[in-house]
Order: structure tokens, then sequence, then C-alpha cells
């Protein structure tokens, strides 16, 4: 009944609910958090004009493998995968504040995807 509840807060009551009963984050996220560890798994982000999603990986995927879970054309033609870490969006705002104050990596076939990375692949088939 709790986590009904708290599902129709608004963040800051949330957060002082959860605050309330010794909580730091719902059980659902807690459970979801303890199978993504359990099974090894991670996300990373795609951000476009019109979507933002999630991507399911196994940690230690590197990024030709992450590319391929979007499409396997994305995997073959692989070239690079432009990164930067989802917090650097909380803090910079937007991809270009990101970008101007160097934080967009450029990473190659090698490079170990982090969980929360946010990417845009170039590939070429």
């Amino acid at each position: 009944k709790i986590e009904a509840e708290l599902s129709e807060l608004a963040e800051a009551d949330r957060a002082e609910l959860l605050g309330s009963l010794g909580m730091k984050e719902p059980a659902l996220a807690a459970v979801a958090r303890a199978a993504y560890d359990l099974l090894g798994l991670q996300s990373y982000f795609t951000a476009g004009p019109k979507e933002i999603r999630a991507w399911t990986i196994h940690k230690g995927d590197t990024a030709p493998q992450a590319a391929g879970v979007i499409h396997t054309d994305f995997e073959k033609g692989f070239i690079r995968a432009e990164c930067y870490a989802v917090k650097d969006l909380e803090s910079f705002k937007t991809e270009k504040a990101i970008r101007d104050a160097g934080k967009l990596r450029s990473e190659g076939r090698n490079y170990v995807m982090q969980d929360g990375d946010v990417v845009h692949f170039l590939f070429n088939v």
C-alpha cells in the first residue's frame, strides 16, 4: 500500500515520506537494483530530440556490443561512441554545455561501457 501511495506523490513529498520511514528509495526500486546487480546488468542511455531511452546490457560489455543491442548493424559498422556520464547532464543541463566543458569523450572498440553512460554511436554499414 505504501508503494502505491509513494507513486502518486510529488518528488519532495515522496522524499519526505521515505525519510520518515527510514528508507532511501522505494522498495520496488531497491528490488530492481538488486536484480540488476545479481544478474550482472547495467544501463546506458541514448538521447535524441524526440526520445531518451535506457538500454540494458551486461556489465563488461564493450561499446560495439552495447551498440548491437540497439541494432546488429550498429555493432557490425561500429566506428566510435561519443559518451558522457548521466551525472554530467544533471550538472551541465545540456549536451552543448557538456561538450564545451570537455566532458564529451570519444571512445573506440575496446571501451567498456559504464553504468549510466549517455551514448551516441557512430557507425557505417
